[in-house]
């Protein structure tokens, strides 16, 4: 038998095509979610600087990830026509030019403007990154690749709160947001002159038909919509937690400096050991048993931080943090495992419904800040958070019947109807 060309064998651990892989889409994730998180920091600077309410500054996040929601629905099908590292390499140039312009930006409406594009812009990277990873790389090392990819996406969300919380005690947000902005410039040049060619990329006209057919089958499944419920609440809590932890650490009795606000996001880091840690868990105990765990114990995280004591505030966000992204990892890997059919998709909807709770609920929950204060907050989450959980146990019922979603939703028909 003829040795395939070499064009045609899957890039394996230990070759250089693995390494530049490795190095690009792990830069790619940075970029995207430093671009993304650098302002939650700042929003304290903005609300002063654009003269708006704490609720309005956190529009600055919210609008980008609700861009980003709505980008993912659609960038990953027109690189399924365009080619993947194309698309990547434009979103990597469109979210640094753009984080430049808006550093120059005086007017709030412009701003946010700008940060509408940049959710777009990182839909690109967002939506596409997997798919090359699963298109390039060989099967036996596809989970080691995914996996640095996704601690590159949390470290750049560490990573851009942490810069900016640092910088802003030093600069003015604006030179804040250019410094990153340029750093992410020259990773997109570093990505696209690293990142090797799609070798088995073939191209195919978008077919909308068979992408709202693909919509409806994972619409239709009732475990993949409580699936999509737990992350939409999951984003939506985390992000308000992290909102106005700012805004809670700069009053009395704390008044920290922007510089220990930034270090706080080393919380990621407990995030970044438990999110891989969460599959063999799940394989142990059940994946509705861990999300029930992971839920209760971002409960508990979140009222730790009632205490007014900095290093409780920190536990119970490392608490908070690691719980969140364990249920994220559990959440996610789930709906892989439940849209086989429709995986792509099934992951689309899923993070749709993931940024449309960031959005949402980062956005509302200030209304509850402004009104009601970091207690008030904690009781809004906790609520949102329990609902989480009921969710989470009607899963694992699901799970253990071992029903599918249309016998159960049969048999709850027919004891309605009864």
């Amino acid at each position: 038998m003829s040795e395939l060309p070499e064009s045609m064998h899957y890039i394996e651990y230990g070759t250089k095509s693995f390494s530049a892989i490795l190095l690009s889409l792990f830069l790619a994730g940075f970029a995207i979610f430093s671009s993304l998180y650098c302002v939650q920091p700042m929003m304290p600077f903005l609300a002063k600087f654009f003269q708006i309410t704490a609720t309005q500054s956190s529009f600055s996040l919210s609008f980008s990830t609700i861009a980003l929601a709505l980008g993912l629905l659609f960038t990953g099908l027109i690189s399924d026509r365009y080619g993947r590292k194309k698309i990547m390499a434009i979103s990597l140039f469109s979210t640094s030019i753009l984080l430049l312009i808006s550093s120059f930006l005086s007017h709030w409406e412009f701003f946010l403007a700008t940060r509408m594009m940049i959710g777009l812009a990182v839909s690109g990277v967002a939506s596409v990154a997997m798919t090359y990873i699963g298109e390039e790389i060989a099967q036996k090392d596809v989970g080691f690749a995914m996996g640095l990819y996704i601690s590159g996406t949390a470290i750049g969300g560490m990573g851009g709160r942490l810069i900016a919380g640092v910088l802003l005690d030093y600069i003015p947000w604006q030179a804040a947001i250019g410094i990153i902005g340029l750093l992410n410039l020259i990773i997109a040049i570093i990505f696209y002159l690293a990142l090797p060619a799609s070798q088995h990329f073939k191209a195919y006209p978008i077919q909308w038909s068979r992408f709202k057919d693909s919509f409806k089958k994972n619409l239709s499944d009732p475990k993949l919509r409580l699936l999509f419920a737990e992350g939409f609440i999951l984003m939506g809590c985390f992000v308000t937690v992290f909102n106005y932890m700012s805004y809670h650490l700069l009053e009395k009795p704390f008044e920290l400096s922007q510089t220990w606000i930034g270090l706080i996001s080393i919380a990621y880091l407990s995030g970044i050991y438990s999110s891989p840690r969460a599959a063999s868990w799940s394989l142990k105990y059940g994946r509705g048993t861990v999300l029930i765990c992971m839920f209760s114990s971002m409960i508990l995280g979140l009222w730790l931080m009632l205490i007014p004591s900095i290093l409780m505030i920190l536990l119970g966000l490392l608490i908070f943090t690691f719980s969140f992204f364990a249920a994220h990892s559990t959440s996610s890997s789930w709906v892989s495992v439940q849209s086989l059919q429709y995986r792509a998709v099934g992951s689309s909807l899923y993070l749709f419904c993931y940024y449309l709770g960031s959005s949402l609920l980062g956005s509302t929950g200030g209304l509850v800040w402004e009104n009601y204060g970091w207690l008030g907050l904690t009781i809004v989450i906790t609520g949102v958070l329990l609902i989480g959980l009921f969710l989470a146990w009607v899963l694992k019922e699901m799970l253990e019947n071992k029903q599918d979603g249309t016998e159960l939703h049969e048999v709850i028909s027919e004891k309605n109807n009864k």
